[in-house]
């Protein structure tokens, strides 16, 4: 017998029982606005609550006054981005404006399909992001997430807050991989 037939052979004398997988509770929050708001918060980001989508400007307008490159589809904007804008327009970007589909309270995630970044690369590589989403398409968890999804569309990413990165020593970075903030505008 050779020493790959004797491994072999005693990997199959050894081999564990089958026994069943664990069943891992579903997270018992729930989908509400204040539980989102709450989760992104601790992730580094903030919402705020407008009373319809076309607050938007006033909110941007207020909160970012200095920011002169601004790229969106929802707002007033200083830089044309399209799928195949370069990367060196791209990363001129100061803040980008985009809708949001599905918001996650579990973990202060938000569904953005590819159909509304405008440019794959502009979620991750602006220096802050405003995320813009209706408050009824907030839910509990990822699975509720998961479900709504099959009807959305191909490529998409959910984004949890501002980049952030830490290293052992346990030193916080925000911004070290993409967006330095992120806000969420709740209508």
């Amino acid at each position: 017998m050779s020493s790959r037939e004797k491994i072999l052979a005693s990997v199959k004398a050894n081999k564990p029982s089958f026994i069943d997988l664990p069943i891992i509770p579903a997270f018992e929050g729930d989908g509400s606005i204040e539980r989102f708001k709450t989760v992104l918060s601790g992730i580094g980001g903030h919402a705020i609550e407008v009373d319809n989508k076309d607050d938007c400007q006033g909110v941007i307008d207020t909160h970012y006054p200095e920011l002169k490159n601004i790229a969106s589809k929802l707002v007033n904007t200083s830089v044309e981005i399209d799928t195949t804008t370069s990367k060196n327009i791209l990363e001129q970007v100061d803040l980008a404006v985009i809708d949001g589909i599905i918001g996650v309270a579990e973990n202060g995630a938000i569904w953005v399909p590819e159909v509304n970044m405008i440019n794959r690369a502009l979620p991750f590589i602006t220096q802050h992001l405003v995320l813009v989403l209706d408050k009824k398409n907030v839910v509990a968890n990822m699975h509720e997430a998961y479900k709504k999804l099959d009807t959305i569309g191909n490529y998409g990413a959910f984004i949890a807050g501002p980049s952030k990165t830490a290293d052992i020593e346990q030193a916080l970075v925000i911004g070290a991989h993409g967006a330095r903030s992120m806000m969420v505008i709740l209508y």
